[in-house]
């Protein structure tokens, strides 16, 4: 199993490889706005395989179709994240402890979900 460092170790040397392919091919490599757009397109491919997973829609694929999709998502938020010089680790920890403060504070005393008791 990888942890995030490592995730985004293999996201930056698959990254580099489209990176070398786009400039053969297209004689050009994707900017931030094309990955975000790519990301776009993902988030959409895995909404429609959460959606058949959920048997509200046909759509072929399966388990393994989601399971791509996913690893694209994850793999476009990493190099996102590299893009913009985000320390994803150290800003999704923050955040998390916020969102898990936030929540906390709405739910009654002794609430086994409650962070910090």
């Amino acid at each position: 199993m990888m942890d995030i460092r490592e995730l985004q170790e293999c996201a930056l040397r698959i990254h580099d490889l489209y990176g070398s392919l786009n400039q053969h091919e297209r004689g050009r490599t994707w900017t931030r706005e094309e990955f975000m757009l790519g990301f776009v397109g993902d988030v959409g491919d895995l909404a429609k395989l959460v959606m058949a997973q959920e048997g509200a829609r046909e759509m072929s694929g399966g388990r393994a179709a989601l399971e791509h999709e996913l690893a694209d998502c994850l793999w476009s938020v990493l190099i996102l994240a590299h893009c913009y010089q985000v320390d994803l680790e150290s800003v999704f920890d923050r955040e998390m402890n916020k969102l898990g403060q936030a929540i906390s504070a709405k739910l009654p005393p002794g609430n086994p979900g409650v962070v910090g008791q």
